[in-house]
């Protein structure tokens, strides 16, 4: 008779090379995010302060018209900025499935569900304030994205060093509700379809997959290609953004023997600090800026569309995130990690209901056709996001101390071997070092001793 499968860890340590890849990828995010709060704070004294001009940048066109692209400056930002964005999201998606937490399904199961109710929940918040309030219900799908950067940008402001497991847990939740997102946008917001710009950027996708495959190198060969796939994408009336995903999930994330970084870690090394750098922030700093007077803030609350999408950040995202991993968990016979307490799991699911990039994204494509809704929305996305990132801070407050311990003892490193300690204990080299490493200091305690001695009985001896 087999033996019963040992209950999983959830929330456990990760592998040394997951850690390395998580602290790097996230350390990007955080300056990112930082970078996206300045651009939205920018925009909101620009939008309100010199509406004028603001509007004038915003609104400028640019592009070549025989092409289809003479688009203003929000439609490039929104369309070929977050494209980059989306692709750093495919690049992501690809080495999760391949190489991080989703290729284990028993590992993936947790936050592909968390992620899944993270999204539901919000939509069916939104979907009961409309239906109840007679609102409209094409943006049910506002509430549902989480901004990894921005609920990082919260985290360095609040001086708050999670453990890595909750980090990776957050990193890899974010992916998975990405990969979501990407979905909705694809299948909701789709226009009119144009079948020969389509035919023409999937051709040029299977040249890129080809190119890829033979190991073609060079960056003048793949960024003209990947101009021309964006630009076909848009023409087609799929979301150009979709474009940037499905170049990101072509690149290889395995590594081969003797390589230090596969292809697509050396690229999104590359291309992350462009998306979370210039990319997003340019996207907020011509999306966020929506006038803010008593009166629009006063609809936030009592509007059906901007009240469900607070809602929908707010308790849909937390309720969703925590129920749905809970309930996981339960099903699955996971474990927590016994550092770890599930009101930990809470407050991290509620710095999941800051929904800044792609919320406002899907905000101005649910209501492309009224710009006054669009902008009430946006400005109901920044209150439920800012709502979310103060509880989510004041949860996570509580806790920070046993936080700041744990990061501590993760980061603790005595014998300066550039690997930190808890990865190294069941190495017989590691307690040969420590062992020296003690002797030398009690060696060194014992020499300031006979110091402080000699020092003692020269101080008591007659002059």
């Amino acid at each position: 008779m087999a033996a019963p499968r040992a209950p999983r860890t959830f929330l456990g340590r990760l592998s040394l090379p997951e850690r390395t890849f998580v602290a790097d990828a996230l350390r990007a995010e955080t300056v990112g995010g930082v970078l996206l709060l300045l651009a939205a704070v920018t925009a909101l004294v620009w939008a309100n302060a010199f509406s004028g001009s603001y509007e004038a940048v915003r609104d400028f066109h640019f592009g070549p018209a025989s092409l289809g692209l003479d688009l203003s400056v929000q439609h490039w930002a929104a369309d070929g900025l977050l494209a980059v964005f989306f692709f750093v999201a495919g690049v992501e998606l690809k080495r999760e499935l391949v190489a991080g937490e989703l290729r284990d399904p028993r590992a993936a199961a947790l936050p592909v569900v968390a992620a899944l109710c993270g999204m539901i929940a919000p939509a069916l918040v939104y979907l009961t304030v409309n239906l109840t309030g007679g609102g409209s219900t094409d943006g049910w799908a506002v509430p549902t994205a989480t901004d990894i950067a921005f609920a990082l940008a919260v985290l360095a402001v609040l001086g708050a060093s999670l453990p890595s497991a909750l980090r990776a847990f957050l990193l890899t939740l974010a992916v998975v509700d990405d990969l979501f997102a990407i979905l909705v946008i694809a299948v909701f917001f789709t226009g009119e379809l144009n079948f020969a710009a389509l035919g023409g950027a999937v051709a040029a996708l299977a040249l890129f997959w080809l190119l890829l495959r033979k190991d073609v190198r060079g960056w003048y060969v793949y960024v003209p290609l990947a101009l021309l796939v964006w630009g076909l994408m848009y023409n087609s009336g799929v979301h150009a953004t979709i474009a940037g995903v499905a170049m990101g999930l072509m690149l290889r994330c395995t590594r081969r023997e003797g390589e230090e970084a596969s292809p697509g870690e050396r690229i999104e090394h590359l291309v992350r600090p462009l998306s979370a750098g210039l990319a997003v922030p340019l996207f907020a700093l011509f999306s966020a800026g929506v006038a803010v007077t008593g009166e629009s803030l006063s609809q936030v609350f009592t509007r059906p569309e901007t009240l469900g999408v607070v809602l929908g950040l707010v308790v849909g995202k937390a309720v969703g995130i925590f129920g749905g991993t809970w309930l996981t968990a339960r099903f699955t016979r996971a474990e927590l990690n016994a550092d770890l307490r599930w009101p930990d799991v809470f407050a991290l699911a509620t710095l999941a209901g800051i929904g800044f990039t792609v919320s406002l994204l899907i905000g101005e494509l649910a209501f492309a056709g009224d710009p006054a809704l669009t902008d009430q929305v946006k400005a109901s996305v920044l209150v439920g996001s800012l709502i979310a990132a103060t509880l989510a801070g004041i949860l996570l407050k509580l806790r920070v101390r046993r936080y700041q311990a744990l990061y501590a003892e993760e980061e603790r490193d005595e014998d300066m071997s550039g690997v930190p300690d808890i990865y190294e204990q069941d190495d017989p080299a590691y307690h040969l070092r420590m062992a020296a490493i003690h002797e030398e200091k009690a060696a060194e305690h014992r020499r300031r001793a006979r110091e402080a001695g000699a020092a003692g009985d020269g101080g008591d001896s007659p002059a």
